[in-house]
């Protein structure tokens, strides 16, 4: 039974442990988006293409990173931070964002760095990162998305 000392605010909302999931993996997505517009932060800045490979700025010196990469980065984030806010628009963006970081390690596999097709762009960290991501978010969104807050099944 919920006493006054733990039941929410009247107002606040209650977020399901894969709605959390969604918000900060938004979250540090936008950030990431941000990050990679700062010089200093993202080296090589100078070089920054809109979408090529020719693009040899680095996210803390280790990620590739182009406008556009950075564009999609900022997407994502405002996606994630608004599918937050119920709870299948938040399993879906974990699982399906999952699975499109999976789509780009193999991109990443399959196309030549150097070669013209490469124009997201992407490198070794990346593709290590994109693998992570992409097994990380799948499982959050399968395992945090099997029960509501409440701790009842969510309904079909």
């Amino acid at each position: 039974m919920a006493t006054p000392a733990n039941r929410p605010a009247a107002g606040t909302l209650r977020r399901s442990p894969v709605q959390t999931a969604s918000l900060v993996v938004g979250a540090l997505f936008l950030l990431v988006g941000i990050l990679g517009f700062i010089p200093g932060i993202t080296t090589n800045y100078d070089t920054m293409s809109f979408a090529s490979h020719h693009s040899e700025a680095l996210l803390l010196g280790l990620f590739q990173v182009s406008i556009l990469h950075n564009i999609v980065h900022l997407a994502f984030g405002i996606v994630g931070i608004v599918a937050a806010r119920g709870f299948r628009t938040a399993r879906g963006f974990l699982i399906i964002g999952g699975i499109v970081y999976l789509l780009l390690f193999i991109y990443g596999l399959v196309v030549p760095m150097e070669s013209a097709a490469n124009f997201i762009p992407v490198n070794t960290a990346d593709n290590v990162l994109h693998v992570v991501l992409g097994v990380g978010m799948i499982a959050l969104g399968l395992v945090l998305g099997r029960t509501t807050t409440d701790g009842g099944r969510e309904p079909a």
